[in-house]
């Protein structure tokens, strides 16, 4: 184990000096992520924000704030490497285009996201948050919209739990949508902490 820590803490100093989009990203490149070798809970978002970006801490905003509130981890136990790692689809804030913040950078999940779950433990529950994670990780499984693959989230565990990205938007989904909390959350919740009680 201490040879896999070894080789995570270094995969990590890797991946937050990279600079492969550094020309395309306006407010130049800070790649955020959190993982250790012990990571039970693998959360893949979408990329970070402008206050993420900023701070230096993933989900460090109002959408953290839900994500947290659907999960049920404390801030302390989501901050925790030993427990949670946090990998984004795009490593570093995008900037913004006509419509809010630009899609994940391409060149990110190829470039990374293999050499880092190789290193986390094989029997780790991954949360999908959002479409572009959902794209690459469901795959062939993957259901026609966003909301037929959380509806459907039975047939992708025990170790992957699609999830609608916990923007500002996701209040009127939840309301159009009411068996997101009464089924999918506490589904997520009992599989959070059967991980963690390992």
């Amino acid at each position: 184990m201490a040879a896999i820590g070894s080789k995570i803490e270094m995969l990590a100093e890797d991946i937050r000096a990279c600079t492969v989009c550094a020309a395309e990203l306006a407010l130049g490149p800070r790649p955020i992520v959190q993982m250790s070798a012990t990571s039970r809970i693998v959360i893949i978002g979408q990329a970070p924000g402008a206050r993420v970006h900023a701070s230096g801490i993933p989900w460090n905003d109002a959408s953290g704030d839900v994500l947290r509130g659907w999960t049920g981890l404390s801030q302390a136990d989501f901050y925790d490497p030993a427990k949670v790692a946090l990998m984004p689809m795009g490593f570093c804030y995008p900037g913004t285009g006509p419509s809010g913040d630009l899609p994940p950078r391409t060149e990110c999940a190829p470039l990374w996201h293999d050499r880092v779950l190789a290193l986390l433990p094989p029997d780790r529950l991954t949360l999908l948050v959002g479409g572009y994670a959902q794209a690459r990780y469901l795959a062939g499984a993957r259901r026609a919209t966003l909301t037929e693959a959380v509806r459907g989230f039975a047939a992708f565990g025990p170790y992957q739990i699609p999830l609608p990205h916990p923007s500002w938007r996701s209040r009127g989904w939840m309301t159009r949508n009411p068996w997101f909390a009464t089924e999918v959350l506490p589904s997520l919740r009992a599989s959070i902490r059967a991980r963690l009680a390992r």
